[in-house]
């Protein structure tokens, strides 16, 4: 059973193929996405498992900012697309105290002066150091990384270009970026903090979403992926989308369809098809139908792309390995809450939307983030989990009734075995502990819970895809990112089939909900095409002249 033939076929409904999808309609190209689930997003969804009064975002809790550009290239504000921004850091203690990270300096300071002078008086120093290297690593984030190594013309150029980047440090820079991709968010905090309240809030950044703790290498480079808008001067660079995280994926679908794009839901891809010589046929949906298409762009996690949907006999044995080897495991629970009340905090009572509207962490000691990853690592659930709690309930009216709301709960860690096989009832257990560490700070909060959704590893990978439960298709370590992102060689979207491009978060620019390998692919396949068109037009004129 066949279809008509498309210029383009998208194998995943994320945000990222439905930018592709959006960008390349636009132009021209007759595109068709395929969505094996029944709604689009990916883990950019929002649902509702308590029933039609609540919506909840599963998975993928807070934007940041899609780029400006982007949001005016797809018309989204046409199509719905609105963000609140998020309030600051809000961090409760079991003690009756709390710590926050206002946006004004002067109040900052106030704040972390409670707990020590000295760093209240470290902390512009602690941003400064921070923004110096966002500078050069925030652009490069945005751009499709050369092929280093690679001795080919077009790719010796694309590295001399990286140097541009590189120009902008001096010989300390040097260091200190060195010393941010390497080291751990623990090394980094401790150069310059010592209260356990600072450095327990500032190091859940370096670890959300890794199968590591804040001693782990690494993981300064983590918290700096995640705030490099913060740090390169865009202010509110988080926030909570209208309609949850489901509302930028609608948004972006609605703009994709607008430019005469089809987004198909409920509709696997089984098999991606190649052809002769090397280049990509088209795909065969699980249904039996077949769907030739000059261009396809998986945005799936590599493991289900290339080890699953096409045969590895037709890659490279040494980019097959790569995907096999590729790490991406995590420990990673989210409980999604719907509640008859806010919380009222101890040590904070009454309502504040700074409070109420921010990123409320639970989190007393960096030590304390440290002991729950290697409870996890000795293969047992947490017994303190630490937790990102939002309430975006608080601006949008959109996901509960009047007076109830729904809580997000990012919490970690669970064994990473939980991703093939986990416990329920630990998993139910290590959610009761979740809750009972929020009753510590906020009394009555257990009565207020009308309704729980637990999601753990396994659902992640066997409901959403995402293998090994990692929400950014792959670990953010050094071996694993930039030229590295997924495999050698591979980094610039493309893939060892012609015509097959990847976009999915395994790509460099993905981990969060930025867009930014949706849109990077569809420079790369415009140029291919440019040159394929000045290849035709030279053969015609060779043979014209034969």
């Amino acid at each position: 059973m066949s279809s008509r033939r498309r210029d383009v076929v998208v194998v995943g409904g994320g945000h990222n193929g439905l930018v592709a999808a959006a960008y390349l309609a636009k132009e021209g190209q007759d595109v068709l996405v395929c969505e094996r689930r029944d709604v689009v997003g990916g883990a950019a969804v929002s649902e509702r498992p308590f029933g039609p009064d609540f919506l909840v975002t599963s998975l993928s809790y807070v934007v940041s900012l899609l780029p400006p550009d982007l949001v005016t290239d797809l018309q989204l504000d046409r199509h719905g697309y609105h963000v609140y921004p998020q309030g600051p850091y809000f961090a409760p203690r079991a003690d009756g105290s709390y710590l926050r990270l206002p946006e004004d300096p002067v109040a900052r300071r106030k704040e972390i002066a409670k707990f020590s002078a000295a760093d209240a008086a470290a902390y512009p120093a602690y941003e400064a150091h921070l923004a110096g290297i966002a500078r050069v690593l925030g652009p490069m984030l945005d751009e499709i990384p050369p092929r280093l190594g690679s001795r080919r013309p077009g790719d010796l150029a694309r590295q001399v270009m990286l140097l541009r980047h590189l120009r902008k440090l001096d010989a300390r820079g040097t260091v200190d970026v060195t010393r941010l991709l390497t080291g751990s968010i623990a090394d980094l905090l401790d150069a310059y903090f010592e209260s356990d309240a600072m450095r327990g809030v500032l190091s859940v950044s370096g670890v959300i979403g890794t199968w590591a703790g804040p001693r782990s290498a690494g993981t300064a480079y983590v918290m700096l992926h995640h705030h490099i808008g913060d740090l390169d001067g865009h202010a509110g660079a988080w926030g909570f989308p209208r309609g949850g995280m489901g509302g930028v994926s609608q948004a972006l679908a609605s703009a994709a369809r607008s430019f005469g794009a089809e987004v198909r839901t409920g509709a696997p891809v089984a098999r991606i098809r190649t052809g002769p010589g090397g280049q990509v046929a088209g795909v065969t949906l699980e249904s039996g139908e077949e769907v030739d298409a000059g261009i396809v762009v998986t945005t799936v996690h590599p493991k289900l792309a290339f080890l699953e949907m096409i045969d590895p006999g037709v890659l490279p044995p040494a980019f097959v390995d790569d995907v096999r080897r590729w790490q991406t495991r995590s420990g990673t629970v989210k409980i999604n809450l719907a509640l008859d009340r806010l919380p009222v905090f101890a040590s904070h009572p009454g309502f504040d939307p700074q409070v109420h509207g921010g990123t409320i962490v639970l989190a007393e000691s960096l030590d304390d983030i440290e002991n729950a990853f290697q409870e996890a690592v000795s293969g047992k659930p947490s017994a303190r989990p630490f937790a990102d709690v939002c309430i975006p309930s608080v601006f949008d009216d959109s996901l509960a009734p009047a007076g109830k709301h729904v809580m997000s709960m990012f919490t970690q860690w669970v064994p990473c075995s939980y991703a093939d096989a986990q416990d329920e009832g630990e998993l139910e257990a290590y959610a009761d502990r979740v809750v009972a560490r929020m009753e510590t700070i906020a009394p009555g909060f257990t009565s207020s819970v009308l309704h729980r959704q637990v999601i753990g590893p396994h659902t992640m990978q066997e409901e959403y895809g995402l293998v090994g439960g990692n929400i950014f298709h792959g670990e953010l370590t050094l071996g694993q990112m930039f030229h590295a992102r997924p495999a050698a060689g591979y980094a610039d979207l493309r893939t060892p089939i012609r015509g097959l491009y990847q976009a999915g978060s395994a790509t460099h620019g993905g981990g969060g909900v930025t867009g930014i390998p949706g849109r990077n692919v569809v420079r790369q396949i415009r140029a291919d095409q440019r040159v394929a068109r000045w290849q035709q037009r030279v053969s015609r004129r060779r043979a014209s002249l034969g």
